[in-house]
Order: structure tokens, then sequence, then C-alpha cells
């Protein structure tokens, strides 16, 4: 029975992880998108859209769902790691009481934990069928599936297979696992600036762009045009003398385009890993950042 139980529990684990599902089908999207872009690019296709806005679309399918589901789930995990020392400490009191690993986490699951507490009582349940505490403390981390729960999970595992009483040991791990979230908070809201300030140099950029081409472009095509209009008035020729080239403000424009979603998508993975430390959370802050763009150079 035990052991049905666990691979029960094996295959909840594999159920409960969409990303690499979400991932797959944003790629496929991802990937017709920039096909479509690219046909578009070299000619292939006439669609009303310029190529780069398939691209920014492209990467946004690619970004967006992944980003958004990732971060998600990492907001569920730190919700659980948040309530994690408050667990450790009643179990490590019930174990100063005489109970075992097992006793200790039947107790401590009728309390209430947050998101923890589904978990706490599934391993509590796993431990009524006859499962191992060590064994259950295990397939917990393995749902769960973060650093400080997997250093936390085998210390205790590894104290309790040693045998005698596991509670100064839980006691010092729910002291390390309190300063870790602490030191967490901490970095969070110093990475939370920088991650402001690159937010705002990206909206400036915009800014620049919007400024430059309302005002410096059309001033130069006004003065190519006025340019030709008094050569050929004057009947010169305008190929020997220096003439303002505004054929290919167009092409600056799309430069423009280019550098909004190249910027987009980078500042938004460098905001991710200065937030969070993790690039499945910058895909999400480049996400809006291409959306931003997008819409930004449409009004443009």
């Amino acid at each position: 029975m035990a052991e049905d139980i666990m691979d029960l529990d094996q295959l909840d684990i594999q159920k409960l992880d969409y990303g690499r599902t979400i991932l797959m089908v944003s790629g496929v999207i991802a990937a017709i998108l920039l096909v479509i872009g690219l046909l578009d690019g070299i000619g292939g296709l006439d669609t009303p859209l310029l190529w780069i806005d398939y691209v920014s679309l492209g990467l946004m399918a690619i970004s967006g769902p992944y980003g958004f589901y990732q971060s998600s789930r990492r907001k569920k995990i730190q919700d659980i790691e948040k309530r994690l020392p408050e667990f450790l400490r009643d179990v490590a009191e019930a174990g100063r009481f005489g109970m075992t690993l097992a006793q200790a986490v039947k107790v401590a699951s009728r309390g209430r934990y947050g998101k923890l507490t589904p978990e706490i009582r599934r391993m509590a349940a796993q431990i009524d069928w006859g499962v191992p505490a060590s064994e259950a403390m295990r397939l917990f981390a393995e749902r769960v599936d973060t650093p400080l729960i997997r250093r936390m999970t085998s210390i205790i595992i590894k104290a309790n297979d040693a045998g005698g009483s596991v509670a100064d040991v839980l006691t010092m791990v729910a002291h390390d696992a309190r300063e870790t979230m602490l030191n967490q908070a901490e970095r969070k809201i110093a990475m939370s600036t920088y991650m402001m300030v690159i937010y705002i140099a990206f909206a400036v950029f915009i800014a620049t762009i919007f400024i430059l081409n309302s005002t410096f472009l059309p001033k130069m095509t006004e003065a190519g045009a006025a340019v030709a209009e008094g050569a050929e008035k004057a009947g010169i020729d305008t190929s020997s003398i220096a003439t303002i080239r505004v054929n290919i403000i167009p092409t600056v424009q799309l430069l423009f385009i280019i550098s909004v979603v190249i910027h987009a998508f980078g500042d938004g993975i460098l905001a991710g890993v200065l937030s969070d430390g993790q690039i499945s959370t910058g895909l999400k802050h480049s996400f809006i950042m291409l959306l931003i763009g997008l819409m930004g150079t449409r009004l443009i």
C-alpha cells in the first residue's frame, strides 16, 4: 500500500507542473508567428503588419504564458516557504514531549499554515497509510522542489535516520529557514529599486523615440522637400549638391521599432533576474515591456 501511495504521489508531481506543456505550445505559436514575420520581411507575404510586429508577437507568445505561469507557481512556493519555520517549530515542540517525527508531523497537521497546510496534511495522510516519515518528507520536498525546502528536509531526514530526538535539529533548521526568508525579503526589497530603474529607463527610451519621431524626423522631411524644391526652381541638378536623404526616414523608424523590441525582451529578463534570480520571472517582465513597446510604437 505504501509503495502504491508513493507511485501516485510521483504521478501527481508530474501532473502538477504544466510548465513544459505551456512552453511547448507557446513555442509552436511563436514559431508560426516568426515564420510569418520572416516571409513578410522577404516579401513572400503581404500582411497589414510589419515583419517586426510578428517578431514581437512571437516573443510575447513564448514569454507571456510561461512567464506568468512560473511567476504564479513561484509565488505559491514562496507562500509555502514563509510558513515553513512555523511548522518546523511546532514539530520540534511536539518532539520535545517524546513524540517521534511521524507523530509530531501528524500533531502539527492540525494547525493552520496557510498554503503549507494542504502539504502538511498530505504528509500526515501518507504517514497514516504506512509511508515512513522520512519518505513522506522526501516526497514533500519533491512536490515543492525549492533549494530551501530540499536543504531543510534533507537535514531532517538524516537526523531522523540517525535515531534519537530530532527536536534540537528541527529548532536549528527552523531558525535557519527564518533567517533565509528574511535575507530573501531584504534582497527583494533592495533589488526592486533596480527593477524600477529598468522600467523607467525603458519608458524614457520610448519617450525619446516619440520626441524624435514627432519633431526631428518631420523637420528633416520638410527640410529635404524644401531643398529639393529650391534646387528644382533654380534649375540645379540635385545629384551635384548636398541633399537631405528623406527616403531613409522609414528605415530609421523601423530601426527604432527593432531597438524597442530588443530592449523590451532583454531588459525584461534582466529585471526578473535582479528581482528573483530567475529567468522565468524575467519572461513575465519581457511580455509586459513588449506589450508596452508594441502599443507605444503603434501610437508613435
